[in-house]
């Protein structure tokens, strides 16, 4: 009840709610206007609300983490099956973004509010950092688009953070003359079959990480020495064919003879599905091999480059695009050329000693 100007009260029905950690008196409307009927379903709809992230109060504006959504949702229509972007994205937003952001409508978010979630991560994990710029910059944008705010202050809020080093960083990467030592001691070591073949696979054909663990049987052609990566799992959108050396048919054989299945190639010994995208990065670090997977790619580059393979076949074999003019008249993807180029890959493998082409 509330007193009015001519002495008298009246009677309003209110609601006392929490939205984003405050509580808040929603008014309900004035009785006898508004039954008491009618006040209970407004208080029911307006915590329904607050339970989907919404504010009540806004008219139809979405909170961040409702904004958020639309924009994963949007964005899954271009993400390649199998990905792990859709997860990165909520991993971080939930850890760095949402308890900041969440529950606040989109338009009224702040250059204040975003320095609050870059501060830390910014002088901690720079790279994250630039991740979580970029996709909260990718959600205000939309909200921008859906008409809920008229700017974004993403880029103002990292121009008031301190300037990072322009200094790339790149995936750590053996000496392609160590490789050899660190495949012998993977080989050696108690860790997964799957595991183990599959990462002395991955540096005897350079390929990614996400390629090899999902290899599938049906992609191999043992008879001609050839893998085909399909196209939705290589960089380029591309089908992409790898020459087998025989070290590399040799792990193959050994794979079928301990998996004895059709289906994955290297499958998971807990699950039967596909290795993690940890399970060879895990394995270098228990082993202290001074390296990523992603690095044993940069080994063979550098590897190529000491013995004077030609520039495009050397990234034809990493499943690179040639760009400009050069890419628009390479139509061959050069398999004959690379075969050999694979085999001496293995040959120095196997005896650390630079293997030439001849």
């Amino acid at each position: 009840m509330r007193p009015t100007r001519s002495g008298r009260w009246s009677k309003t029905w209110s609601q006392r709610l929490y939205i984003g950690g405050r509580p808040v008196m929603i008014g309900l409307g004035a009785y006898p206007i508004v039954t008491l009927a009618e006040a209970r379903a407004k208080c029911i709809e307006n915590r329904r609300a607050v339970e989907a992230g919404r504010d009540p109060r806004g008219d139809g504006v979405p909170s961040f983490e409702r904004a958020a959504e639309s924009v994963i949702a949007l964005h899954a229509r271009q993400w390649k099956p199998g990905s792990r972007s859709e997860q990165q994205w909520r991993a971080s937003l939930k850890t760095y973004v949402l308890p900041h952001l969440g529950t606040k409508r989109v338009d009224r978010i702040v250059v204040g509010d975003i320095l609050a979630v870059l501060a830390d991560p910014w002088t901690t994990r720079p790279e994250t950092a630039r991740r979580l710029a970029q996709r909260i910059s990718a959600i205000l944008r939309w909200a921008m688009g859906a008409g809920f705010r008229t700017d974004d202050p993403t880029a103002a809020a990292v121009a008031a953070l301190p300037r990072h080093s322009d200094k790339p960083t790149h995936h750590r990467a053996l000496h392609h003359s160590d490789v050899a030592a660190a495949l012998e001691k993977i080989r050696e070591s108690k860790a997964s079959a799957a595991a183990k073949l599959g990462l002395e696979f991955l540096t005897l054909t350079a390929a990614r990480s996400g390629e090899v663990r999902r290899a599938d049987w049906c992609e191999f052609d043992i008879d001609d020495e050839v893998w085909t990566i399909p196209p939705e799992r290589t960089k380029t959108n591309t089908a992409q064919r790898v020459p087998l050396s025989s070290r590399t048919l040799a792990v193959l054989a050994q794979a079928r003879q301990v998996f004895a299945s059709d289906g994955l190639v290297f499958p998971s010994p807990t699950t039967g599905r596909a290795l993690t995208n940890e399970a060879f990065p895990k394995l270098m670090r228990e082993l202290a091999i001074d390296g990523t997977p992603h690095g044993m790619r940069s080994a063979f580059r550098s590897w190529c480059s000491d013995t004077g393979v030609p520039r495009d076949l050397a990234e034809m074999c990493l499943g690179h695009a040639v760009k400009g003019v050069e890419g628009a008249y390479q139509r061959s993807d050069m398999i004959d050329r690379r075969r050999p180029l694979m085999e001496a890959w293995a040959q120095h493998l196997q005896s650390s000693q630079a293997v030439g082409l001849g």
